[in-house]
């Protein structure tokens, strides 16, 4: 056994270590009070979907893989383990998901640079051309001063210098062949003054894109550096303002990716949409019901939570192809509360629980994250990551998973 085999009785007597594996094929789970014991479930064999779905259009957020000899420390520049993080998009690809690159501010703002985004939006996107499938990546405008930084020191980017690094990333991205996704910005939301700034920088933006864009709508739960996002902290009028960009400029638009955690307010600006703008769910909390839809139409996808649950969605979007609903929600019933324990609050930390699900599956061989950010998430909030593959059988080597379990716990001491 992977895991390192210990008697059955080595458990009632303390002696085994958390995360390790019996002989009876149970393993022991660090829990905040203590460990107990689960059943380690037999792997499922996941059926690959390279081409993409017919019903929907999914995009799937992926992370970085840190160089583990790097010096990816708070504050320092993001070294990349190149081959393992190209080998998550192949991972990705096989399951028919397009990935969306760079645009995920849970890294961006919080390790992932500028320079290295460059370097992985253009290796990413010759990937994908190779392979035939889609990418779509954030342009932003991480570039300039960090807000914080700037705030501390009294200052803020002015609107001309925010619209000019949104063109810049733009510029970058489009030269890549990648699809731009126009995210939303720390900087704009500090120097805008009211909803006219929003659409002012946003006109002059999709004014000059080459192909039609996604508009990123990203809510504080994300990134608490955005509130009041389009000019107003009421969500009704933030939405008025959101519409009437989208409408104005319905033909340099292909979707909207809002991510709000409300599967209402999503419902309702799904339906005001312009016909032809598609809405991908950033919804990690209720993305089986979105996708499923209703009688007035259905949410596309652009999650987070598909990096982790890849095989177990593929399934379900396959069904969904086939028009099988009940197929579709059994596949997707035993993902939710994974995804929802990954983006539990703090949810902008949710990125640890998508690098640990990759080093627990053997997708990455170590559990390392630029930034220092692994250390954001503690032993017991991981532990029930396991859990919860294991429940959905998304470990492939439920030993080797478990091991790795094991090794974590003890390397912070709670091995016993």
């Amino acid at each position: 056994m992977t895991g390192g085999a210990v008697t059955a009785g080595a458990v009632a007597t303390g002696a085994v270590t958390a995360g390790a594996v019996t002989t009876g094929g149970r393993v022991v789970i660090p829990t905040r009070d203590g460990r107990r014991e689960i059943e380690l479930n037999e792997p499922r064999e996941w059926a690959e979907h390279p081409e993409p779905y017919r019903s929907r259009v999914a995009f799937a957020a992926a992370h970085v893989v840190a160089d583990p000899r790097g010096e990816n420390v708070p504050g320092a520049p993001a070294v990349i383990d190149w081959d393992a993080t190209l080998g998550f998009r192949e991972h990705l690809f096989r399951y028919g998901f397009g990935v969306a690159e760079a645009m995920d501010t849970a890294q961006r703002n919080m390790g992932l640079d500028w320079p290295a985004i460059q370097e992985l939006v253009a290796r990413s996107a010759a990937q994908a051309a190779a392979a035939g499938a889609r990418i779509a990546s954030g342009a932003g405008t991480d570039q300039l001063a960090d807000v914080a930084q700037a705030a501390a020191a009294g200052t803020t980017a002015s609107l001309d210098a925010v619209l000019e690094a949104y063109l810049e990333q733009v510029a970058f991205v489009e030269g890549t062949g990648s699809q731009v996704i126009v995210m939303a910005s720390r900087h704009l939301a500090r120097a805008a003054a009211g909803p006219d700034d929003y659409l002012a920088v946003y006109d002059r933006i999709l004014g000059q894109v080459s192909e039609p864009v996604v508009l990123h709508w990203l809510g504080e739960a994300f990134d608490p550096n955005l509130a009041g996002y389009w000019g107003s902290s009421d969500i009704g009028a933030a939405t008025e303002t959101f519409l009437q960009l989208v409408r104005s400029h319905a033909a340099k638009v292909d979707g909207v990716k809002v991510s709000l955690l409300s599967a209402d307010h999503e419902i309702g600006l799904r339906r005001l949409l312009p016909e032809g703008v598609r809405l991908y769910t950033g919804d990690d909390f209720n993305y089986p019901e979105l996708i499923r839809g209703d009688d007035q139409g259905h949410s596309d996808a652009l999650l987070g939570a598909f990096a982790a649950i890849a095989p177990a969605a593929s399934a379900a979007l396959s069904a969904l192809d086939d028009g099988d609903l009940a197929r579709y929600d059994a596949e997707m019933a035993p993902t939710l509360a994974l995804s929802r324990h990954i983006f539990e609050a703090p949810t902008f930390h949710y990125k640890v629980g998508v690098a640990f699900t990759a080093w627990l599956t053997g997708r990455q061989e170590g559990f390392q994250m630029v930034g220092g950010l692994q250390s954001a998430r503690s032993l017991p909030h991981l532990a029930r990551v396991f859990e919860l593959l294991n429940e959905a059988r998304l470990l492939p080597d439920p030993e080797l998973a478990a091991d790795r379990l094991d090794l974590l716990a003890r390397t912070l001491g709670a091995g016993r």
